[in-house]
């Protein structure tokens, strides 16, 4: 054919048309783990602490228990956990986005012989 043709497309999961989890707050979960604090992911991903608590608190409330459970500093300093409930989560949107690329593979195939000679060869 001569050029590159593919499908894309993201996948996320709302309720009541209200986004949930996506890719963002996937990631977020997965910072929040491997370092143990809401504050270092947010740095890390370069959004305010402000903005990754509320998303947090967020999805926290559209699971029947949290996916964050989260302890305020003190002499010490703060930390916060992803529960096993959370780490399952992570687990699940990975296996549906691996589903999801695989969909986007197959209907690739499918689609490219139709849009071959639709699109402008560049």
């Amino acid at each position: 054919m001569g050029k590159e043709f593919s499908l894309n497309g993201r996948v996320w999961i709302e309720m009541n048309n209200e986004k949930m989890l996506g890719h963002g707050r996937i990631e977020l979960l997965e910072r929040i783990h491997a370092s143990g604090s809401i504050r270092q992911a947010a740095l890390q991903m370069k959004m305010s602490y402000k903005q990754a608590w509320e998303l947090i608190k967020h999805i926290n409330n559209h699971f029947e228990s949290p996916l964050v459970i989260s302890h305020r500093g003190g002499k010490g300093g703060g930390y916060a956990v992803v529960t096993e409930n959370g780490l399952n989560t992570i687990k699940h949107f990975h296996e549906l986005n691996n589903r999801f690329a695989e969909f986007l593979k197959t209907e690739t195939l499918y689609w490219e012989d139709k849009f071959a000679s639709l699109l402008k060869n560049t």
